[in-house]
């Protein structure tokens, strides 16, 4: 496994541990999770139950999990994950069964990718330098251990695409 793959695993396991520690005061971490700004609940919950279950589920397989939601509902809930990319569909006799294309802590790691690409996608080095301060000073201000953790991902990927590590700037005392 290259060293990236490894490196995106480990910030994919520090992202779930710094749910607790964004989670707004007064909110539970968990209605922090990255998933609730992506997803609806009733997206999460089917999400949730194919996760949990077998490998494909049609619509009629699902519905005993979800009392009180019709048929219909389900259905389209389903459609709409498959077409937002995150499921996949076969089909099974006149229906359609699904399966989940990510796994939970997958889905998580391709969407905070997809949101980081859509950021950096034609945005100048100088646009983009406020964003990146503001990140790294609000990780300092949260857990320093993290920032250390962002430090070696940097170090790490530059090894990998092999670059060398950048000279220290010059200040103006030394100029």
């Amino acid at each position: 496994m290259r060293g990236w793959e490894t490196a995106k695993r480990s910030l994919t396991s520090k992202w779930r541990d710094a749910r607790r520690l964004l989670a707004p005061p007064g909110i539970d971490a968990e209605r922090a999770a990255p998933l609730e700004a992506f997803f609806g609940p009733l997206e999460l919950k089917v999400l949730e139950a194919l996760w949990d279950g077998s490998a494909e589920a049609t619509v009629r397989d699902l519905q005993g999990g979800f009392r009180g939601t019709a048929y219909t509902t389900l259905m389209t809930t389903l459609d709409r994950l498959y077409k937002k990319g995150v499921l996949e569909r076969s089909k099974r006799g006149r229906a359609y069964a699904y399966s989940a294309r990510y796994t939970r802590s997958g889905l998580e790691a391709y969407l905070a990718q997809d949101a980081f690409d859509a950021l950096l996608d034609g945005g100048s080095r100088a646009a983009l330098k406020p964003l990146l301060s503001s990140f790294v000073e609000a990780v300092s201000r949260k857990d320093s251990e993290l920032l250390d953790d962002l430090e070696a991902l940097v170090r790490e990927a530059r090894r990998d695409d092999g670059q060398r590590a950048p000279a220290t700037p010059d200040t103006e005392e030394d100029a």
